[in-house]
């Protein structure tokens, strides 16, 4: 296990080499959650996320003979940054293994951290795949493979967040009751508790997990650590198919609750850090701030720090990070609906199914010539959730064969 002197340790050699990023109060949160909510920016980390707390630190720890040859990381976008960033200051060349649905902005990012440092390889559909393909090559190679989490110099690394976390409560003067960080693979939640629980007991540290790849709770429910057939990749910062052994064994040891968040909870928590705060999160950072939907009830009255652990979020996903925030909320809904073919219908829908707050958003019509109706496939934006029973009646009454696309996922993914 990562000792608190080996994340001291940790904390001393990344002195000016990383940024103190501030732990601040937000009035907002802590408003909406009858709480004091603290926010840790890692997101203001110069790469924009803690990854480059354990990059930096396991680089500078690693066998010199093996770094003069160079080093090999596998990512999904942030430990790569910090590897990049890392092997440019250090003057050392690095290959980067990373699954191709890396969004375009993180392989920019890497790319300009790195600069002729650094040569990216795009492996697999995910980053499990990415990372079996730099072991490999490290292995051929004889260079060093820098893990992106699994390691007890990457954990100790990511650990000094809560060194600096715990020093600022202090001067803030405010005992701190429960602390929340994403998992990916576990590193950050690992060095963050073990150092957590053993200067301060009593605080409570949760983890948050995407739905779609809540590799930690499998985890958990299979005493030790499994890969999950299928994982979602819209968090990509925390779409990890399988935990590692020695994160599991401090997560077992040290986290006191785990929790799953929706992706539409985490793409409305995007939005609302972006236009209340002016904060910039990528999926995998506003996962924290998203889970305290789901503990409420445990936080009011309570001090609680979130980790936003990243902000490298591609402007380009906005539009998808919208649209899934209002299925979420259940304001957007598409459907099927079998339309008369005949002048008139479009108008009759608009005038007598559609309410006087609502939208059509999309609509795509084939007509079909040897039959009396044709599909329409719809996407209607509410103003209020609660006008939805009332919608889906006048639809029904329209069209009593009208498919509702949320309810039918495969559909759903094929139309929209």
């Amino acid at each position: 296990m990562v000792t608190v002197s080996a994340i001291e340790q940790a904390y001393e050699r990344l002195r000016g080499a990383v940024s103190h990023t501030p732990l601040q109060y937000d009035r907002f949160l802590s408003e909406k959650y009858q709480a004091t909510v603290l926010l840790k920016r890692e997101d203001l980390q110069k790469v924009r996320s803690f990854k480059l707390r354990g990059a930096y630190y396991a680089i500078t720890q690693a066998d010199p003979e093996l770094t003069r040859r160079g080093v090999v990381c596998a990512s999904a976008g942030n430990h790569a940054q910090g590897v990049a960033y890392t092997c440019q200051e250090q003057q050392i060349h690095a290959v980067i293994f990373m699954p191709t649905t890396t969004p375009q902005q993180k392989i920019a990012q890497v790319l300009f951290f790195g600069g002729d440092y650094v040569k990216i390889e795009l492996v697999g559909d995910t980053f499990d795949a990415a990372a079996q393909a730099a072991k490999q090559f490290a292995k051929e190679e004889q260079m060093a493979f820098i893990a992106p989490f699994d390691d007890p110099n990457i954990i100790a690394g990511q650990g000094t967040v809560a060194v600096e976390m715990l020093a600022d409560a202090e001067k803030k003067q405010v005992t701190i009751d429960l602390v929340v960080a994403a998992i990916g693979g576990g590193g950050l939640i690992s060095g963050t508790a073990a150092y957590l629980k053993e200067k301060q007991p009593k605080i409570k540290v949760v983890g948050a997990e995407p739905v779609g790849a809540a590799s930690m709770q499998a985890a958990f429910d299979h005493q030790g650590p499994v890969a999950l057939e299928h994982i979602e990749t819209f968090v990509d910062g925390a779409a990890v198919k399988q935990v590692g052994a020695q994160t599991y064994a401090h997560a077992k040891r040290y986290v006191d609750q785990l929790v799953t968040v929706e992706e539409g909870a985490i793409c409305q928590t995007i939005l609302e850090l972006y236009s209340k705060q002016a904060i910039v999160a990528e999926p995998a950072g506003a996962l924290s701030v998203a889970a305290l939907d789901l503990i409420k009830e445990q936080i009011k009255g309570k001090t609680v720090v979130c980790i936003v652990s990243g902000g490298n979020n591609d402007s380009s996903r906005m539009a998808e990070i919208e649209e899934k925030s209002l299925i979420y909320q259940g304001l957007k809904h598409y459907f099927i609906v079998n339309f008369p073919q005949r002048p008139g219908a479009l108008k009759e829908f608009v005038s007598h199914v559609l309410g006087p707050d609502d939208d059509i958003t999309r609509f795509e019509y084939t007509k079909k010539i040897n039959r009396g109706t044709g599909p329409v496939m719809l996407g209607i934006l509410l103003k209020h959730k609660k006008d939805l029973p009332a919608l889906l009646s006048r639809i029904e009454q329209f069209d009593q064969n009208y498919i509702n696309l949320q309810q039918n996922q495969s559909l759903y993914s094929l139309l929209v």
